[in-house]
């Protein structure tokens, strides 16, 4: 998984990092609401949003020494 993401550019990246927050905000509005079917999916994004941002802050570290 953390391969397909370092494949993205950063823009791509930002995109998909801020979809997932929005996705993360509508989860837990349904968990709130109970309609959500499966809780551990809230963890499982939480995860894959810090995985990115990592990902992204080391482009964005690797960038700035590069220059």
């Amino acid at each position: 998984k953390a391969s397909e993401i370092r494949e993205l550019s950063a823009q791509e990246l930002n995109k998909k990092i801020r979809d997932s927050e929005l996705d993360l905000v509508n989860m837990r509005v349904r968990k709130q609401v109970g309609q959500i079917e499966h809780p551990h999916e809230l963890k499982v994004l939480r995860r894959e949003i810090a995985r990115m941002k990592t990902i992204a802050s080391e482009k964005a570290r690797a960038e700035a020494v590069a220059q």
